[in-house]
């Protein structure tokens, strides 16, 4: 009989899920916060009414039709559905297992059934869309993600993949101590200009939304960060890619591979540790946005055994610092992302309650997450701002987070194209 219950429960919530589903693109709602954050302004007492999955109208005292359904928020914001700018869904964090050990030894159904789960926390963590900036080692599985999440398999928030990423032969891990031993890799090899162009047009039909290449890796010296490719081999990146009407990521901690990636016209610098105050005003010349990933290099501190808030900062988290404020200083644009994975999905929040720390205010963290991303990501027409005729891909927290970033944690209610989660 227990067993017969517990069927019947879960046939019983799957089609109420379905059931919504359907209805999304049939109903009214009316939502009444005590204020609405729209992307790039704080406005007390406006409402917002969603018609079929579309914002229908903003603004102080709306009247909407008797049979709308009015959602009362009292002491409550309504933003747009955040968007998280670099994620990784098929990772979890590495103080539970290595990214080596990850890419490895856990099978590919294993990675793809935790990418679910993922993306549904994600999602119920208030971020309706992410930039998911490569597989680490799980082919174009990202692509059957976002798929099976637009068919409503599974929930999830929007998506933009990088499927493989690039990197130059030889910078990437696994490594194996045997010369003799070649290890799968965590993104697609290339070892000249040929080689790239192919790769780049095989990800792009593959399915990839934007092409990700890795501008340096730890195969210097001592492991340090060094180039890995050349400033002929980035521009003939940026050219292909463009040519799609794509956009190309660089991941770049050293100054110099920053420097080649600015030269070379990318749209977006990941990490940027190790950059200077010249090299953020020539991004923000060339319209070059920064996603600091500051989240990252904290938890891995942490995962070493740093304590924060005790003793003096790991150099890691104190360049970090000095980068950031850089940026800031600069005036560069600053993207929201968290590297999520290296850190748990669904605790996106973390880079943004950084982001403050290091020196950012809340209002522009929120901008950062909303109308910055949609805009620099090419997706101003779809998300990233309460706007009539954009998709109603909303999020409700309690309190004010342009006073406490901290209350985006005090998620009330998610909701994705009209349809509540």
């Amino acid at each position: 009989m227990r067993t017969r219950f517990i069927i019947a429960s879960l046939l019983l919530s799957i089609t109420m899920l379905v059931t919504n589903r359907v209805h999304a693109q049939d109903t009214l709602y009316l939502l009444q916060p005590d204020r609405v954050f729209d992307g790039e302004q704080l406005h007390e007492g406006w409402q917002v009414l969603v018609k079929n999955g579309v914002i229908e109208s903003t603004g102080p005292q709306l009247k909407a039709p008797a049979i709308a359904r009015v959602i009362k928020l009292k002491n409550c914001t309504l933003l747009p559905g955040l968007i998280e700018g670099h994620s990784h869904l098929f990772l979890h964090p590495y103080n539970e297992t290595s990214w080596d050990d990850q890419v490895l030894k856990e099978s590919r159904a294993e990675r793809t059934a935790r990418a679910v789960t993922h993306a549904r926390a994600t999602l119920l963590a208030g971020f309706t869309t992410v930039r998911d900036l490569g597989t680490e080692g799980a082919g174009y599985d990202d692509t059957g993600l976002k798929t099976a999440i637009e068919k409503g398999v599974v929930p999830g928030p929007h998506m933009l993949v990088a499927t493989r990423a690039i990197v130059a032969a030889g910078s990437y891990g696994p490594k194996s101590a045997s010369a003799d031993v070649d290890y799968p890799k965590g993104a697609a090899e290339v070892g000249n200009a040929a080689e790239l162009e192919k790769e780049i047009r095989t990800q792009i039909s593959k399915g990839a939304d934007v092409i990700k290449l890795y501008a340096d890796y730890r195969w210097g010296p001592n492991e340090e960060a060094r180039p890995t490719f050349t400033l002929a081999e980035l521009t003939l990146a940026v050219e292909i890619t463009r040519s799609s009407g794509r956009q190309v990521v660089v991941h770049a901690a050293s100054a110099e591979a920053m420097r080649l990636a600015i030269l070379a016209g990318v749209n977006t610098i990941e990490h940027g540790d190790q950059g200077t105050s010249e090299l953020f005003k020539l991004m923000k010349e060339k319209g070059i946005a920064l996603c600091p990933t500051v989240a990252a290099g904290d938890a891995i501190s942490q995962y070493k055994g740093w304590v924060r808030g005790s003793g003096e900062e790991p150099e890691r988290v104190q360049i970090k610092r000095k980068s950031f404020a850089a940026a800031l200083a600069a005036g560069v644009t600053i993207c929201m992302g968290g590297d999520v994975g290296v850190f748990p999905h669904g605790d996106n929040a973390r880079e943004m309650e950084l982001m403050v720390a290091y020196g950012m205010k809340p209002i522009d963290v929120l901008r950062s997450a909303t109308s910055v991303n949609a805009d620099v990501f090419n997706l101003s027409n779809k998300a990233g701002r309460i706007k009539t005729g954009l998709p109603a891909d909303l999020l409700v927290v309690e309190g004010d987070p342009t006073s406490n970033i901290s209350l985006l944690r005090k998620v009330k209610l998610v909701m994705k194209a009209g349809v509540i989660y």
